[in-house]
């Protein structure tokens, strides 16, 4: 099909640098210069921007084993919704992404079912336990985009330097999940004043400072490549400019709840503040928003974790960590950043959409360039609507953000040249 998407203000972060009014010309999946002929259909692009497709580096897709929670029919549904047209799945199911044979059941059912680009994160370790190294050799083959032990750190140095060896070897990221389980042990909110205000075990911020500098030492020591997710407080940001500084091979990542609430949003018991890493508290935040300013922060993931009703029904302490995320991201990203200048329009859709292509090897994708694969977010910046729970497409429905007022969000999402969600 001939699509045409017309006198809409194109933005694109990649090697472009574009940001101009034009059309958009679809064909076959991809972009192309011009038809010969005319459209099969036109979309008036007036007073919107076309974005490339938001891609999103760290999410949960609980299928295969938590279909309860998400399915990846339900998850990329949502993501759709949220002009997202290329997840990352972590590896945490059941049975986790250890093997090809799990790959490939993952990439079957995005085939069959799924609504946007489904990327597998595999293991980095056998059952993700930390030990063995995982078959990573079989798992490249198979298709997954990096390695992680996403969940549970890699509490052992030694073997964690052994992964960060065999990644050069595969040209794979390795995507560290920051914590020391000791030190974070029992923890359900960050350490500080109102942890113990609450009565709340608290994590403090060391357990996930301590756990970076040793990923980023070992980076330095083996030349590997190491993406770091879900940085949450003012240390981290510091340690991984430092580590630019020196030329280390290190990315890193953020989520829309670390620049947008503080522990201050938990005094009300709601276990849809309950996240790990935890809300940290306001000098954390402004240093995230500093972090992304500077270039410190590449990419703008959303940690996307759904959990059933009843398991974020149970009282603080033993409910589940964890918020969806997919519904919300540009509408954060846009209110938070652009609208108060943290951030230019331009460079907020960069950490979404060229940065996350560049780190992690995605050719053809997060550009709207001629001959690239056709995933487009179409924006409208005036659109305000409530962020509802009867609205929310994810199967879970744990968000700290219903009832919240946005202005700016998706209208239109399309993926390989199909419209795959529209307001």
């Amino acid at each position: 099909m001939r699509l045409q998407i017309k006198n809409i203000r194109i933005v694109d972060p990649s090697s472009q640098n574009k940001d101009l009014i034009g059309d958009i010309f679809i064909e076959n999946g991809r972009i192309v210069p011009k038809f010969s002929n005319n459209a099969d259909r036109v979309i008036s692009g007036e007073g919107k921007i076309a974005v490339p497709g938001l891609i999103d580096v760290h999410a949960h897709l609980r299928e295969p084993g938590q279909e309860m929670k998400e399915t990846i029919y339900t998850g990329t549904h949502s993501a759709a919704k949220g002009g997202i047209t290329t997840v990352f799945c972590m590896p945490n199911t059941d049975p986790v992404i250890d093997s090809a044979s799990v790959v490939e059941f993952i990439f079957h059912k995005a085939r069959k079912e799924g609504f946007v680009n489904v990327f597998p994160v595999g293991c980095a370790t056998k059952g993700s336990q930390g030990v063995e190294l995982s078959e990573i050799g079989l798992l490249k083959k198979a298709g997954i985009i990096a390695i992680s032990d996403d969940g549970l750190p890699v509490s052992n140095s030694r073997i964690m330097r052994c992964i960060l060896e065999y990644s050069k070897m595969f040209e794979l990221p390795v995507i560290s999940h920051s914590e020391d389980k000791e030190l974070s042990k029992n923890g359900v909110m960050n350490e500080g004043e109102n942890s113990s205000i609450l009565g709340l075990r608290g994590i403090p911020k060391q357990a996930e400072e301590v756990m970076i500098s040793r990923d980023i030492m070992l980076a330095e020591l083996t030349g590997a490549y190491l993406h770091i997710a879900h940085v949450s407080t003012a240390g981290s940001v510091d340690l991984i400019r430092q580590a630019k500084k020196r030329d280390v091979k290190v990315t890193a990542e953020t989520c829309p709840h670390y620049f947008t609430l503080t522990d201050d949003d938990v005094k009300v018991y709601d276990a849809n503040t309950k996240i790990n890493p935890p809300l940290r508290e306001k000098e954390d935040v402004d240093a995230i928003k500093k972090g992304l300013a500077d270039g410190t922060i590449d990419c703008i993931a959303t940690d996307h974790a759904p959990h059933t009703q009843e398991e974020k029904n149970k009282e603080f302490d033993l409910a589940p960590f964890g918020i969806i995320g997919f519904e919300t991201l540009l509408s954060l990203v846009l209110n938070e950043l652009v609208d108060t200048s943290v951030l230019s329009f331009y460079e907020a859709i960069s950490k979404m959409t060229s940065n996350p292509a560049k780190i992690f090897n995605l050719e053809s994708r997060g550009t709207l360039r001629e001959g690239s694969i056709a995933d487009i977010t179409i924006i409208d910046t005036e659109y305000s609507y409530e962020f509802e729970k009867s609205r929310i497409v994810s199967k879970s429905k744990n968000s700290p953000f219903i009832g919240r007022q946005f202005k700016g969000g998706v209208v239109m999402t399309i993926v390989g040249g199909n419209i795959v969600w529209s307001l």
